[in-house]
């Protein structure tokens, strides 16, 4: 599966120099179109729709298009063909391809979570859960070279277990298919993201046992990138959307999950108002968001620690380069 996510990352390298960077018309009103292609629709998000349902985007000049890229080998698949502007999702992929040779390669401008959104779900509450109870289980895990998947890994070896003896880890179900597969499937758990962990819990079929984002600590989870290219053409751009976020993150962390789900709502119609609020204090309470949308050097060098950990870096890059922190310094003034 390394060799198999390496290779594609390679050729994304080779056309990433090939491409030419984005020009964009304004619209009536003046607005300047943005495509934003994020890794998954989740309320683990909840700053960035705060953001959209409250107009900041708009006020930032910004006439905004969200696109679900399921995945982020697909957020970066879109970002090297122009397909989106900007890509949200986690920042190991900006790594493969810049590890890779890429030369116009993805650049991380803003970082929004600073926990795993994720959580291990049981097929029976266990108040008394321990991640060693894993120890002979089967687990509906996440892709290879992913970050779902390297953060549950990295949470592993801290408590002593080894990812590939000590369970039996399946990743053949595609992104976002796993909540659906774990009540029909054989599998003792399945690592899940919300709305799906909820839901789940919901419908008796599964019960959250623990939180990745607790177990892991800080780690820089999800972040904004956009080709090298881009943002040297486009530096008002780049400014105006960190601009946007940053006031959707001043909102979750200023109001009440209960608010913040009144919101945010018109983005989860299939989830009722109760089930999204509990979901947001549960993200609230794990102290999910940033504050301010600065990606630190340390949180980049821990991001590359875990995909040493993995073995799933090529080799180690170089800050610098892959992370530009004037846009979000200027955001949090």
């Amino acid at each position: 599966m390394k060799k198999r996510v390496l290779s594609l990352l390679t050729c994304l390298a080779a056309a990433l120099s090939l491409l030419p960077g984005c020009s964009h018309t304004e619209e009536a009103g003046g607005t300047i179109p943005v495509t934003l292609s994020e890794v998954a629709h989740s309320v683990f998000y909840a700053p960035q729709y705060a953001a959209i349902e409250l107009g900041y985007f708009e006020e930032e000049g910004i006439a905004l298009t969200l696109v679900n890229g399921a995945g982020a080998d697909k957020v970066m698949t879109a970002l090297v063909s122009g397909d989106a502007d900007i890509g949200f999702m986690g920042s190991e992929a900006s790594i493969y391809t810049y590890a890779n040779g890429a030369s116009d390669y993805a650049v991380n401008f803003a970082q929004l979570t600073q926990r795993a959104g994720n959580f291990l779900v049981a097929r029976e509450p266990d108040p008394d859960f321990s991640w060693e109870k894993l120890k002979g289980s089967s687990v509906l895990g996440g892709r290879a070279g992913g970050m779902p998947q390297m953060v549950f890994e990295y949470i592993l070896r801290k408590h002593g277990l080894d990812p590939q003896a000590d369970l039996a880890i399946d990743q053949s179900i595609s992104f976002g298919l796993t909540a659906a597969a774990f009540p029909s499937s054989q599998a003792d758990y399945t690592v899940e993201f919300e709305p799906y962990a909820t839901a789940l819990e919901k419908e008796g079929s599964g019960y959250v046992v623990a939180s990745l984002g607790t177990e892991s600590g800080y780690v820089p989870y999800t972040a904004y990138s956009a080709k090298k290219s881009y943002i040297e053409a486009n530096p008002d751009i780049i400014q105006s959307f960190t601009n946007a976020i940053q006031k959707g993150l001043d909102y979750v962390n200023s109001h009440s999950a209960e608010e913040i789900a009144q919101v945010i709502q018109p983005q989860f119609q299939e989830t009722d108002l109760d089930s999204l609020t509990t979901i947001i204090r549960r993200y609230k309470d794990q102290d999910t968001w940033k504050g301010d949308t600065i990606f630190e050097e340390s949180s980049f060098d821990l991001l590359q620690n875990i995909l040493e950990d993995s073995g799933e870096l090529p080799r180690r890059v170089p800050y610098s380069d892959l992370v530009t922190v004037e846009f979000s310094q200027k955001a949090a003034q």
